[in-house]
C-alpha cells in the first residue's frame, strides 16, 4: 500500500480493497496458506503483535500479503514506537504495513425532553506497523529464522 498524500484523507476500505485486488490480479490468494510447512522451524502462526498476541479479522490477511511480497520470515509485527520502547530502531528507508483498529465508544446525549440517551458509535484507526525483520537492534527471541532447505 502507498502512503497516503498530507492533507488528503484516505478511505482505509477502499484501500484494503485495492491490496485485496491488486494480489488476485497478480495471482495470488491472500485468503490461501500463505507459507510453506514443509521448511518452517516451529510453530506455524498468524501474524502476532510484539507482545506474542495473534492478529485478527483483516489484519491477518494484510500482514500474510505484505509478509509475502516483501520476503518476511518474522512473524512479529509492531510500532516504531514499541520498538523505540524496547531500545531497537526501524532501518532507514523501510516502509510499514497498515493495519485496522475497529471498535466502538458509548457517547450520553441529551434529548429534547432533558433525557440522557446512550448511543454506541464506531470507528476505524489505521496505524502503521514494522515486520521484526525492518528491525535492528531487537532481542533474539523476536526473530524467527527457518532452517534452510
Amino acid at each position: 500500500m502507498s502512503r497516503k498524500e498530507k492533507g488528503a484523507k484516505t478511505d482505509i476500505y477502499a484501500r484494503i480493497t485495492q491490496k485485496i485486488v491488486a494480489d488476485l490480479e497478480n495471482g495470488v490468494r491472500p485468503w490461501v496458506k500463505p507459507w510453506s510447512a514443509g521448511h518452517a522451524d516451529g510453530r506455524i502462526t498468524r501474524p502476532l503483535r510484539h507482545t506474542g498476541e495473534p492478529y485478527t479479522g483483516i489484519n491477518v490477511l494484510l500482514l500474510w500479503s505484505e509478509s509475502l511480497a516483501r520476503g518476511f520470515t518474522a512473524p512479529l509485527w509492531m510500532t516504531y514506537r514499541q520498538a523505540a520502547q524496547i531500545g531497537a530502531q526501524v532501518r532507514k528507508g523501510e516502509t510499514g504495513a497498515t493495519v485496522v483498529y475497529a471498535s466502538r465508544f458509548t457517547k450520553t446525549e441529551t434529548d429534547a425532553q432533558g433525557e440522557e440517551l446512550e448511543r454506541d458509535i464506531p470507528f476505524l484507526k489505521t496505524y502503521t506497523v514494522f515486520n521484526c525483520d525492518q528491525i535492528d537492534g531487537l532481542p533474539d527471541h523476536y526473530y524467527h529464522r527457518p532452517a534452510k532447505v
